[in-house]
């Protein structure tokens, strides 16, 4: 591994260009920031090769780009990007991305927003279920959206106008864009050409690759603590569980991306002390983030009361990947599969197959009902509520929904029928302390605008990437 023979006075700014390209997997002239390329071209020998030896990604550097090739072992449901404001891509915003980075990729150096909305809407015309008509404003939204998108990584520039001139009247407004064809050609670079894959399995890890030999299954181990919340060794096969307990697998990680690995019986979970790789930071401000915190306090003091009677348990449910697969694959266009060369071979991880570690006895978890997952919330809005923003104030379900969907996504809790399984990361968050911040008294010239002073929670100061 080259890390070990670099210098410690040099150590934390290899570390900084590894922790770069793991998040953001694209990395250019300005995304996420000017000084970024220039950090990881630095490193970029060393970089490739650890890289490819821990966790089997490979890294491409250019003079303009530097893009890191990923391996998913699983589909993961929670995972996409989100819109500048942060709201999750749907299923036409990724679209309209995926037709209009072929378009760019044609093109030449400049072009037009409405000449790029013609090239998508045309392209779309021949998928079905697609439309993009500029004469409907959720259609131009959503495109603008998929082209900020591009505009935020380098892949084009605005030369002049306004997109949002467009998207609000397109006989009026109109915008010009640089085009970077290097940036473009880096976005969608598919392991294998989409139109041989009869199954989404064959753009997995797994695919082609011997289950069973030693280092692909530690390189699957390390990927999972990256792309994982936590990893519970009750979630994987033997061999993974093996490698996962060997203090070889987690100390590479930590030496090439300079991050804790915080290890108990039940699993490993990589600690971002930082906040700057997490896709969810937690603790954080926020009303959904401070009650998810303090429901997880709740949830530890009741699983720990010695007076109250204790919760059932119950194990985690199988994981139903095999359909989540089987829902992907059903979208595929058969039309559009090139038959001669199609692969239909792809090999099925364990977990597919009869479960996860069939032969071990699951791990039972306590259960804690709805109903008092709502009597709990509800609770907390008595005596925090005028801290909350207003919208959860009066909508004490959907916060409750809200908070659970993000302990769930953390793993630290499991969504079952009637309520959640409190899993063993929870009770890091036990020990949840709250204290109200109060305005500095201050002559008040508009009564009744002054916002609400915010809940202040108090936990170890850590976070799970």
């Amino acid at each position: 591994m080259r890390a070990r023979s670099i210098p410690s006075v040099e150590l934390d700014s290899y570390q900084r260009a590894a922790r770069l390209v793991l998040t953001h997997h694209l990395v250019t002239a300005t995304f996420p920031d000017r000084s970024s390329l220039a950090a990881v071209r630095r490193w970029a020998t060393e970089l490739r090769e650890d890289l490819l030896a821990t966790f089997g990604y490979r890294l491409e550097v250019t003079e303009t780009t530097a893009r890191l090739f990923t391996v998913a072992d699983r589909l993961d449901p929670g995972a996409g990007t989100t819109t500048t404001t942060g709201r999750p891509f749907d299923r036409r915003r990724y679209a309209y991305l995926a037709l209009a980075i072929a378009a760019l990729g044609r093109g030449a150096g400049q072009i037009t927003l409405s000449e790029l909305a013609e090239h998508v809407a045309a392209e779309a015309g021949r998928v079905d279920g697609v439309e993009l008509d500029t004469e409907r404003a959720a259609d131009r939204d959503a495109f603008v959206d998929a082209v900020t998108w591009l505009g935020v990584r380098g892949a084009i520039t605005l030369a002049d106008g306004d997109a949002g001139g467009w998207a609000s009247d397109p006989d009026r407004g109109e915008a010009l864009y640089d085009v970077d064809r290097a940036v473009v050609h880096a976005l969608f670079r598919p392991p294998r050409a989409l139109q041989h894959l009869e199954s989404v399995r064959g753009l997995l890890g797994n695919s082609g690759a011997p289950q069973s030999d030693t280092a692909e299954v530690r390189r699957r181990v390390r990927r999972a603590l990256l792309q994982r919340p936590v990893v519970y060794a009750d979630d994987l096969d033997e061999d993974e569980a093996l490698q996962l307990a060997l203090r070889r697998t987690t100390d590479e990680v930590e030496l090439l991306t300079g991050l804790t690995c915080e290890r108990r019986a039940e699993g490993v979970a990589l600690v971002d002390t930082s906040g700057r790789v997490s896709d969810i930071r937690f603790p954080n401000t926020g009303t959904v983030a401070q009650v998810a915190l303090l429901l997880a306090g709740e949830m530890c003091d009741r699983i720990l009361d010695p007076d109250a009677p204790a919760p059932p348990r119950l194990p985690v449910p199988t994981q139903a990947h095999g359909t989540l697969v089987a829902a992907v694959d059903a979208a595929i266009p058969k039309s559009t599969v090139f038959t001669p060369l199609a692969i239909s071979e792809v090999s099925v991880h364990p977990d597919e197959q009869d479960g996860t570690g069939a032969d071990r006895v699951p791990i039972e978890h306590p259960l804690l009902e709805d109903s008092w997952l709502a009597s709990t919330v509800g609770r907390l809005v008595d005596i925090y509520g005028r801290t909350f923003a207003a919208q959860w104030q009066a909508d004490p379900a959907g916060l409750t929904e809200a908070a659970v969907e993000m302990l769930d996504k953390l793993r630290l809790v499991a969504r079952v029928p009637g309520g959640v399984l409190a899993l063993p990361a929870l009770a890091r968050f036990r020990g949840v302390t709250v204290s109200v911040r109060k305005r500095d008294p201050e002559i008040d010239l508009f009564p009744g605008t002054t916002p609400p002073p915010t809940p202040d929670t108090h936990t170890k100061p850590t976070e799970i990437s």
